[in-house]
């Protein structure tokens, strides 16, 4: 059974799709971009934007009575791959050395709203 997970500490979904989706112990995070749902405004440099979108995820793992620790796997898009050296330190910042999830890091022509980082992830109850 699927369960959609939502939390108003994250940014809502503004299309066809949930913030998350919960089933059979695995919860699917949809893309997170710097939208700060506090301040209704985007995060506009990397470490900030990073460090956003990273507390966007950890609400919806939250949410879901998970952590990174659960995380299993990331997908990261940044407009720029200059940027990945900061980005990938904010990051590791925020997980747990041993726990690592998989990952890849693309570089892309363009994120909704002109944003320079967006990440989804994967977590697995258990």
């Amino acid at each position: 059974m699927k369960k959609i997970i939502s939390t108003s500490k994250a940014p809502a979904a503004i299309g066809p799709y949930a913030q998350a989706n919960f089933a059979n112990g695995i919860l699917y995070i949809s893309g997170q971009i710097p939208f700060n749902s506090e301040t209704g405004k985007l995060e506009e440099d990397i470490e900030k934007a990073t460090h956003q979108v990273m507390k966007n995820l950890e609400a919806i793992l939250t949410e879901a009575g998970l952590t990174f620790s659960n995380v299993v796997k990331a997908t990261i898009f940044l407009k720029n791959m200059d940027d990945f050296a900061v980005m990938n330190e904010i990051y590791a910042s925020y997980l747990t050395e041993g726990s690592y999830p998989a990952r890849e890091t693309v570089q892309v022509s363009c994120l909704p709203r002109n944003v320079d980082i967006e990440i989804s992830m994967i977590a697995h109850q258990f």
